[in-house]
């Protein structure tokens, strides 16, 4: 199975994109879901047809899916919001506060991720194309298992044997709720929809994700900060889609200011993006809107090739051998040196860089190994470790 991944800052055109990408890969043959993770759909608007939680149908080999990741949160995140809705309660929150910080700002996103290896298990489909939320949304929802299985492996199981040492001293003492085994086996449950997921997004033969830019200025930089931090955490970014060129058709002089800016957007998006191939769609004369219109579009954008195919082979992360020592190398596009922060602690590399920070499993080969240091280079951060 093939999943893409479109994503993009809001108001580029990415479900539009995901759409015809997904009816261009069944009209080849491809058995084929396109669903969207954006709490705010409009997959079903840009087809003109309705769509919800389940798979429905579209044309013969495609299907649609507007996912109602609320309701899969409730299943594991239920026990959960209870204890922190007591626990709220105690601190003096009234019952409407409660119940709102008893839920994490996103988190019923989070479960859309669990829907993909759910359809992966299940092997009814050849391509999966998913419309993701906007950059920053996406963003969060791409890195929690990376963080998830990071606090399961080492923060989790210490804390349920202190909390259970020291719940029946507490409850003496205090009328504070105590977390019970209950609420952490329903963390448990809440891991184990996610686990997997990671694997399956982060290999590049069955993942990509595709980056849809407008050319303008500001869409161009936060496309760039979004191929740096998705490189950061492991995943595979193989195109950039450019929507909205202003068509060679239009010849009005009214419009040269337009054309001359799109042209020099365009050739800094084909530049700053190198080696990515950068697929371009023209603004459309009509409203994308229905199956033949989204037709059209895709057969203009992907021209003669399979929109499903990986269509370039950056890896984000890669260790090789060089004079004598090891490097791990992170792809890490339009980073400054400045931005980076590395550390190393026992057998994980710690690599923050803005907002986001990644703790990496170290390999065997690594793990007896001292790091000699760290440099910046061609794109790629370099961490060298020599023998001890």
């Amino acid at each position: 199975m093939r999943v893409l991944l479109f994503t993009g800052k809001g108001g580029v055109g990415k479900t539009t994109v995901a759409a015809a990408t997904a009816l261009r890969a069944a009209e080849s043959g491809q058995r084929t879901l396109v669903c969207s993770t954006d709490p705010a759909h409009s997959l079903g608007d840009v087809f003109d047809v309705g769509l919800g939680d389940r798979a429905a149908p579209i044309t013969g080999r495609l299907d649609g899916q507007e996912l109602d990741a609320r309701s899969r949160l409730e299943d594991a995140w239920g026990e959960i919001r209870e204890y922190l809705v007591a626990l709220f309660d105690w601190a003096g929150a009234d019952a409407v506060e409660a119940e709102e910080l008893a839920v994490i700002p996103g988190l019923d996103e989070v479960f859309a991720l669990a829907e993909l290896r759910t359809h992966a298990e299940a092997g009814e489909y050849d391509v999966v194309v998913v419309d993701c939320a906007p950059t920053a949304e996406t963003l969060r929802l791409l890195s929690l298992p990376d963080v998830l299985g990071w606090y399961m492996a080492r923060v989790f199981p210490t804390q349920r044997a202190v909390t259970r040492a020291v719940r029946p001293l507490v409850q003496r003492m205090v009328r504070m709720p105590v977390a019970n085994d209950g609420v952490f086996a329903s963390v448990r449950r809440f891991y184990d929809r996610l686990d997997g997921v990671r694997d399956l997004l982060t290999d590049g033969d069955t993942t990509s994700a595709r980056l849809v830019v407008n050319p303008e200025r500001m869409v161009i930089a936060e496309a760039r900060r979004t191929f740096t931090y998705l490189s950061l955490f492991g995943y595979h970014v193989d195109s950039v889609v450019v929507n909205k060129l202003l068509p060679e058709a239009v010849t009005d002089p009214w419009f040269k200011g337009w054309r001359d800016a799109h042209a020099e957007h365009l050739a800094t998006i084909e530049e700053a993006f190198e080696p990515l191939p950068v697929l371009r769609a023209e603004q459309a004369e009509h409203e994308l809107v229905g199956v033949q219109r989204l037709e059209a579009f895709g057969a203009a954008l992907y021209g003669g090739s399979a929109p499903e195919e990986r269509l370039s082979f950056v890896e984000p992360m890669r260790v090789e051998a060089r004079d004598g020592a090891l490097v791990l190398s992170l792809h890490l596009p339009f980073a400054d040196k400045g931005d980076i922060e590395v550390g190393r602690a026992d057998d994980e590399l710690f690599v923050a860089l803005g907002s986001y920070r990644r703790a990496i499993s170290l390999p065997d080969s690594l793990r007896r190994r001292a790091v000699g240091g760290a440099r910046m280079s061609g794109g790629r951060l370099h961490v060298e470790f020599v023998e001890p």
